[in-house]
């Protein structure tokens, strides 16, 4: 679980936008701050029109293990941008044998 989390926010410092959508499902339905996209190729598209120097930073508040299969997290994330103040996010993952099935931002 936080190897994979650990592993996203990796690629997105590093601004490897098909390392991050290689940790997410082939269906993956994903929800940024901006209109929801399924699937790696929109992942990467997404994670590809964020700026350079962006960073993330998560702790986990909730972890539910719904099956071997599954596990759901809540999460608050701190995007770090190098120009602009910080944006912080709730974030709801679903992982499907370590993968990222689906992927909710939400600003509150």
């Amino acid at each position: 679980m936080n190897e994979t989390l650990d592993r996203w926010a990796a690629g997105i410092a590093a601004h490897d936008p098909k390392a991050v959508a290689a940790l997410f499902t082939e269906d993956a339905i994903f929800q940024g701050l901006h209109p929801y996209g399924v699937g790696r190729d929109a992942v990467a598209e997404y994670y590809d029109s964020q700026p350079l120097g962006l960073t993330a930073t998560y702790d986990v508040l909730e972890t539910r293990h719904l099956s071997d299969e599954l596990t759901l997290l809540y999460l608050t994330v701190d995007f770090a941008f190098t120009d602009r103040p910080t944006i912080t996010v709730n974030l709801s993952i679903l992982l499907h044998q370590g993968l990222i099935a689906h992927y909710q931002v939400s600003r509150l």
